[in-house]
């Protein structure tokens, strides 16, 4: 049996039956060939072994993974940047700011947790509990009716990830040029 008429039928095999055929298992050495039978029988049904579950470092990982393929972030941030001028650095940032904010906004929808102007007063109680921080001339107490609004914050009201099994914390692969 040709390897390429095995690779096709093996391919549709599996995706159809999910099993690889007796034949081609025989050929290349997966099953000893008096194993085989010529007539299927039912097989006990081994439990799958659990997929492994998403953590939330894995989602941390994957989006910094996904900075980094988009916009060489990660790059960016672990470069010592002191030796370069300001304005090779402004346009470097440009460029990453760019493709950063676009990779973001394919995968996330990000809104600012007070939707208001900058340098408002805003009452605390109309912001949900833990989503703002009180700065300033705060009260010994920790509690303040209000203030001026000095950032907006920012929430991640959806995510999209794609599917992606655990990486094992690879945020991008090492790139080694044969030449």
């Amino acid at each position: 049996m040709s390897r390429i008429s095995a690779a096709f039928k093996s391919f549709f095999s599996i995706l159809f039956s999910g099993e690889l055929p007796a034949d081609v298992a025989t050929s290349f050495g997966y099953v000893r060939a008096s194993s085989v039978k010529s007539t299927p029988a039912a097989a006990p049904v081994a439990p799958k072994p659990a997929a492994p579950t998403a953590t939330p470092s894995d989602g941390a990982v994957q989006i910094l993974s996904i900075l980094q393929r988009d916009a060489r972030m990660v790059d960016f941030l672990m470069e010592d940047i002191s030796a370069y001028s300001d304005d090779q650095v402004g346009a470097a940032v440009r460029d990453i700011q760019s493709q950063a904010r676009e990779a973001l906004q394919r995968y996330m929808k990000i809104a600012p947790v007070v939707d208001g102007v900058e340098g408002v007063f805003v009452k605390t109680e109309s912001v949900a509990k833990g989503a703002f921080k009180l700065i300033g001339n705060v009260p010994p107490n920790g509690k303040a009716p209000g203030g001026l609004l000095r950032h907006k914050g920012w929430k991640a009201d959806k995510v999209e990830l794609p599917a992606a099994p655990p990486t094992g914390g690879l945020l991008a692969p090492a790139e080694i040029e044969v030449e």
